[in-house]
């Protein structure tokens, strides 16, 4: 099922916590809503399962006008960050709790259950109590409870926040193939980036109430259009420059530390326009025997002020004139790092975003 939202405003008392969301959600589609704390995620997410009505907008469920539609009407099934398990009923129970409300018959309710179960990997924990469970197998719970219901919609509010970072890291995997399999449309709210990388078919990038960034994972990764965006999704290398001069295949921006050549962004710029220039540290080019003096485009010598190895890589802290630049080196380094590296930034690397006035 396509979900579908137009322009919905909502206040939360005074406070103004929606500013006019409009997205659309395609049938089947693992859809990631990403932004800080505060921003409105869950909001957004309970208008979608009819739990708050928006004061302006509308929400579609296919071609169905959903917006003011309560909760039980609208198919809608929401995973909450702390689960919401009953704790005096057995894990059964619980799964079955929301066929029960449903009037299914007895044997339809056994059948859905068994197989939401099945799916979550939790046989042979029917009869025990929430509290008898690790926090991995309770996730699992309200997942089972949220699929045996057999939504159109899935709505799936941090759910993975209050695992440790080994069972976080399985629990990606496993719910992406299970989303994969149920072919369910999906909702989630993390303000977890690598949560959201690693799982989405595409991402909305919330801050302050609205969604600033729409795109799948590689492209925002790669392509952000703000600041915001560049920094929220992972470390990133931003600097102010001017642009010197503009070619159809090439910009020419000025920064502190010398001249770089990008390929022209998706805005216009013009001579003399202030831009900011933008390199993720994995896609800086760290050559550590630069003795000769070679003239390369987007090449500048670098003066090393800090190496950490990680194992997979060797963080690199450099600075160019008085600019940091973050770089990550791939290869073994035996023989230790000089003091002196080159660092290159290849045109295809380089992001050019709008300057943005403080």
């Amino acid at each position: 099922m396509a979900v579908r939202t137009e322009n919905i405003v909502k206040y939360l008392g005074k406070a103004l916590v929606l500013k006019g969301i409009s997205v659309e959600i395609k049938p089947g589609e693992f859809f990631f809503v990403l932004g800080p704390s505060g921003c409105g995620k869950t909001t957004f997410l309970r208008v979608l399962a009819g739990f708050l009505f928006p004061d302006e907008g509308r929400v579609f469920f296919g071609e169905r006008d959903v917006t003011f539609v309560p909760p039980h009407k609208r198919n809608a099934a929401m995973v909450f960050q702390h689960y919401a398990l009953f704790p005096h009923m057995s894990v059964w129970d619980n799964v079955a709790y929301g066929l029960k409300v449903r009037k299914l018959p007895r044997s339809e309710i056994e059948r859905r259950v068994r197989e939401a179960l099945r799916l979550v990997r939790l046989e042979g924990f029917e009869r025990r109590l929430p509290m008898q469970l690790s926090g991995g197998q309770q996730q699992r719970v309200a997942l089972a409870r949220a699929i045996a219901v057999h939504p159109n919609l899935l709505l799936l509010d941090e759910p993975l926040s209050n695992l440790d970072a080994k069972l976080r890291a399985e629990m990606r995997s496993e719910l992406k193939s299970l989303q994969r399999q149920l072919g369910v449309t999906t909702v989630y709210v993390t303000h977890d980036q690598k949560e959201a990388l690693a799982m989405a078919d595409r991402i909305a990038v919330m801050k302050d109430g609205q969604i600033v960034q729409i795109g799948t994972p590689t492209e925002l990764y790669r392509k952000p259009n703000s600041r915001f965006v560049a920094e929220f999704l992972g470390d990133a290398n931003v600097w102010e420059g001017r642009i010197k001069n503009v070619h159809s295949d090439l910009v020419t921006v000025e920064l502190p530390f010398g001249e770089l050549k990008c390929h022209p962004p998706s805005f216009p710029v013009s001579e003399g326009g202030r831009v900011l220039v933008m390199i993720r540290p994995e896609a800086v080019a760290v050559e550590v025997n630069c003795s000769e003096n070679i003239e390369v485009t987007n090449a500048f010598t670098a003066r090393l002020e800090q190496a950490i190895y990680l194992g997979e890589a060797t963080e690199i802290v450099a600075r160019v004139g008085e600019t940091i630049v973050k770089a990550l080196h791939f290869r073994p380094l035996d023989g230790g790092l000089q003091n002196e590296i080159r660092l290159r930034f290849a045109p295809d690397d380089l992001t050019l975003l709008p300057h943005e006035v403080a």
